[in-house]
């Protein structure tokens, strides 16, 4: 496997109907075909759609047969609203490889000031670890999860953590302070994917382990490149212990 590896993250607003944003999403993957990591900001393909959960969700699971459909030896990351069988729905981060669903988990810290706690179910901190594709090790936070250390603290060891994001104006510097500063604490790359809505921050990037960043508000596409050789570099030459 080569030590460098394309990624790309994908600054999008919503769009209605639903499947515009799909169609955005299949289109963006037919373009960036040479790379090896997309990912796509929280909510992408709905938005937090709370008066219309139940069709968000069924949505969600046509997104999901389509993404296993398409993607094959890419690895691509969404989150998409999910119905449980009690009546519960979920934000769930989903990540895709070689046509199937290789990881998948619910968001754990739902932010309050979104009223995320009103419409659903929070996930179980035990789902944010570490998966492997390829060799190479992955980790999720979603949004708001950026923002605890005890979380930071669940994905050491991750050559790459994925950062889907609905994250607001207001609060943009924080998300350009807390993302470079976790790839730094924790030796890794870190893909933020924000949302370009008028009311969010953009504010995406690509973040490495040594401080450099990718990032620029005006493009709907991010690309930059993991350097497995800079993670063992750095690993080797500030040992955290």
């Amino acid at each position: 496997m080569s030590h460098i590896l394309k990624a790309s993250v994908l600054q999008m607003a919503n769009l209605t109907p639903y499947t515009r944003n799909l169609d955005r999403l299949l289109t963006h993957l037919e373009a960036l075909e040479d790379q090896d990591i997309i990912l796509a900001p929280e909510v992408s393909m709905t938005d937090y759609d709370y008066e219309h959960l139940e069709a968000a969700a069924v949505f969600g699971d046509e997104v999901e047969r389509r993404l296993c459909e398409r993607v094959g030896d890419q690895v691509v990351g969404v989150t998409l609203l999910t119905r449980h069988a009690d009546g519960h729905y979920t934000n769930d981060a989903v990540v895709f490889h070689d046509h199937r669903v290789v990881h998948r988990q619910s968001k754990h810290k739902l932010f309050t000031l979104g009223e995320e706690d009103k419409h659903l179910r929070a996930g179980s901190a035990e789902g944010i670890r570490l998966f492997e594709i390829d060799g190479v090790r992955y980790g999720v936070l979603i949004c708001f999860e950026l923002r605890f250390k005890e979380l930071w603290k669940r994905l050491e060891g991750a050559d790459v953590i994925l950062v889907p994001s609905q994250w607001g104006m207001p609060r943009k510097r924080h998300l350009e302070i807390l993302a470079p500063a976790l790839g730094v604490m924790n030796q890794t790359y870190v893909l933020v994917a924000n949302s370009a809505k008028d009311s969010m921050a953009s504010s995406s990037g690509i973040y490495s382990p040594n401080g450099g960043m990718v990032i620029d508000d005006m493009r709907e596409i991010l690309s930059g490149e993991i350097d497995r050789r800079l993670l063992r570099t750095m690993r080797r030459y500030i040992v955290m212990r």
